[in-house]
């Protein structure tokens, strides 16, 4: 990205973004200090200290004696369910580098919160054409792999349910509640899903869910891939890759419960 100084409207995007994704890292996560939001961000920490003091300013964090920051009254969560999140990250992430490593692609890892998902954790490939991270981004459930596996473990009771609530929405965004549930009937056999470009022109991604102890699917683990590079041949070994590494996040995380 060029960063020429004239280009105000898109310094001004990065910016921007920079600051949204550490509020969801104080959010979701907890404290951190300044050195660590340079870190996550891979800015300079007077960068990273400007930032922190704009969310300040706005009521998204707040600065406690010493050097940490915590999320503001705009950002508060309960505690339990910030906790669970970042376990949940913290207990992910390394199986996300090693999935990276190997099949070379980006990975993703979301949780459902009504008809959304947010994306909790990235990892980017080191190849140069790549899905960049999603990190803190939100989409409709029904768009993504993640989302539809999530959506899967509901009954066709809880997903009407979930969707009555959104009578509000325009017409081009309510799923066809018949074509989905047909849908999410193959996924839940299948236990895996690919999109297509359904959430963004050009990527195609591949899930599976991380369950919990009693088996129920409590976040999805994806990986992203260019469609000029996706060999559908391939998606045996990606989805068994995949499920090696849920299977590694939910021993982990019944470990660490």
């Amino acid at each position: 990205m060029e960063k020429s100084q004239k280009s105000l409207p898109t310094y001004a995007i990065a910016s921007v973004d920079s600051a949204l994704r550490l509020a969801t890292v104080l959010q979701l996560e907890g404290e951190l200090t300044v050195a660590e939001a340079a870190e996550r961000l891979g800015v300079a920490r007077s960068t990273a200290h400007r930032l922190l003091q704009m969310l300040v300013y706005r009521d998204f964090a707040v600065q406690y004696p010493g050097r940490q920051y915590g999320a503001g009254p705009v950002l508060q969560l309960a505690e339990h369910s910030r906790s669970a999140t970042s376990r949940l990250r913290s207990v992910a992430l390394p199986h996300m580098e090693r999935l990276v490593q190997a099949v070379d692609e980006s990975a993703n890892l979301t949780i459902r919160t009504g008809t959304e998902v947010r994306f909790i954790a990235s990892v980017e490939s080191g190849q140069a054409l790549r899905v960049g991270s999603r990190e803190g981004m939100v989409f409709a459930a029904d768009r993504t792999s993640g989302g539809m596996l999530l959506l899967a473990e509901m009954s066709d009771e809880e997903l009407d349910a979930a969707y009555s609530v959104r009578d509000d929405a325009e017409p081009a965004e309510r799923p066809d509640l018949a074509r989905l549930r047909s849908e999410l009937a193959r996924i839940r056999k299948q236990r895996f899903a690919v999109n297509q470009g359904r959430s963004e022109r050009g990527v195609v991604a591949v899930g599976v869910p991380v369950c919990d102890s009693a088996g129920k699917a409590v976040a999805a683990l994806s990986v992203s891939i260019p469609s000029v590079r996706y060999d559908r041949q391939r998606l045996p070994s990606l989805v068994a890759t995949l499920r090696m590494g849920a299977d590694g996040i939910a021993s982990d995380l019944a470990h660490r419960l």
